[in-house]
């Protein structure tokens, strides 16, 4: 496969501080995590927010099994699903070297084709959590279109969110699904950071 991603995240969250915003925040309780990766930005949460717990969601059995790894020295706080984020229950397929730089941190989803069967199960958000959420990171390599294209009430139960957008077809999804609601807009990094979101 190639040089692994792995170190290039770390140093995106550990070094670069793309969650820098996180000084921002006022004590979230519950945290999701879209597109977890390994775990490192889960586990940054995590030690920011000692009385937070962490949903990490990561399609790529690899990356899951050592998100699984790192975030268990967090005990109860961190649940780790290995999955797949869209707007509808179901299966998808891995999709892997077919985006991004083709490395393990750009493993996209995406629906059966023909005779395919899926090999990833596909949640939506109320699938995850039932619960309000404090803060959503959503980094999911362009699922982000369909994430936010269909069945979008979940954003009332939404306080926080940080996401990465793959692309101008995103880009629209995601700011036409928030059209309703009234937030605050910054940058981090690569994350568009939407804060205090309520609907107008």
């Amino acid at each position: 496969m190639g040089r692994s991603s792995d170190p290039d995240v770390f140093v995106q969250i550990f070094v670069a501080n793309e969650l820098g915003f996180i000084d921002q925040l006022s004590s979230p309780r519950t945290i999701v995590d879209l597109g977890a990766n390994v775990g490192y930005a889960s586990a940054l949460l995590l030690s920011a927010f000692p009385a937070a717990t962490v949903i990490a969601v990561e399609p790529d059995p690899g990356n899951a099994a050592q998100c699984r790894v790192n975030l268990a020295p967090y005990g109860s706080r961190a649940r780790v699903i290995q999955g797949a984020i869209w707007h509808s229950a179901g299966g998808l397929v891995l999709s892997r070297g077919t985006f991004g730089d083709g490395r393990e941190w750009a493993t996209e989803v995406r629906s059966a084709r023909g005779n395919e069967v899926p090999d990833v199960i596909a949640y939506d958000i109320d699938g995850i959590t039932p619960q309000a959420v404090d803060l959503l990171k959503i980094d999911i390599e362009g699922s982000e279109e369909w994430l936010f294209s269909q069945h979008t009430g979940w954003l009332d139960r939404v306080r926080n969110l940080c996401i990465e957008i793959h692309g101008p077809r995103c880009e629209n999804a995601v700011f036409e699904a928030l059209k309703p609601y009234r937030f605050a807009r910054t940058l981090s990094g690569e994350y568009h950071v939407i804060q205090n979101l309520e609907r107008r």
